[in-house]
């Protein structure tokens, strides 16, 4: 990704901050306070956007500075057109050219798709946030490249036994959809039922049949 800086480690304490200040336990975001710190988040991407990471960072460094930097610009987007009812309601909100890094400008699908999705590592699903109730909730700290095992696999085990996101019992289940929206991401190893099991408090049978739940799309606001 172009620009001829190659910086092998980031900085995300900025954010870090942002996220305890205006973030709660549940994901729950105060977007209006957030906008009071709204120069603050926009310095942050600025510092990313000519700062990119290298592709010879570890794999952890890389995944941090994607993640949060995704996670940045959808709250970004949502600042942009508050107040709102839904992502849904702002025109283009993951096909638009909308995020620097180096020269150029990046949707907020092709970090996802094109970067995050690309790395092998399937409990991204569980760190992006769209801003919505049926997301994965933000987490109210930054990912960093030291902890991202421990907060990768955290996230994955929070989403998967939030009881409003995926309702799981040890032969009914109905989850959220992005299992089958990204379903080919959790199925390279195994099965879905064997990969819901691998963080699912409640084990699932063999043979479970699965349903999908509806998905709420209205914002995450505190």
């Amino acid at each position: 990704m172009g620009s001829s800086i190659n910086t092998l480690s980031i900085d995300h304490q900025v954010w870090d901050n942002l996220l305890r200040k205006y973030v709660d336990g549940q994901g729950n975001v105060d977007y209006k306070g957030f906008a009071s710190d709204g120069e603050q988040l926009n310095t942050y991407l600025e510092y990313l956007a000519k700062n990119p990471i290298a592709k010879s960072a570890p794999k952890e460094e890389q995944l941090a500075y994607y993640i949060n930097l995704y996670n940045a610009g959808t709250v970004q987007l949502i600042l942009e057109h508050y107040p709102l009812k839904s992502i849904k309601d702002i025109f283009r909100p993951w096909g638009k050219d909308r995020i620097k890094i180096g020269d150029e400008s990046f949707s907020l699908g092709e970090i996802e798709h094109d970067v995050l999705r690309k790395m092998n590592e399937p409990r991204i699903h569980f760190a992006i946030n769209c801003a919505s109730f049926s997301c994965p909730k933000l987490l109210n700290k930054a990912f960093s490249a030291s902890t991202m095992e421990e907060q990768l696999n955290r996230a994955a085990f929070d989403f998967i036994n939030d009881s409003s996101k995926n309702k799981i019992s040890s032969n009914t289940v109905a989850i959220s959809k992005i299992f089958k929206w990204y379903k080919d991401d959790f199925t390279e190893e195994n099965n879905l039922t064997e990969y819901l099991n691998r963080y699912s408090d409640i084990k699932i049978q063999k043979g479970s049949e699965i349903d999908y739940l509806t998905y709420d799309w209205s914002l995450n606001e505190r």
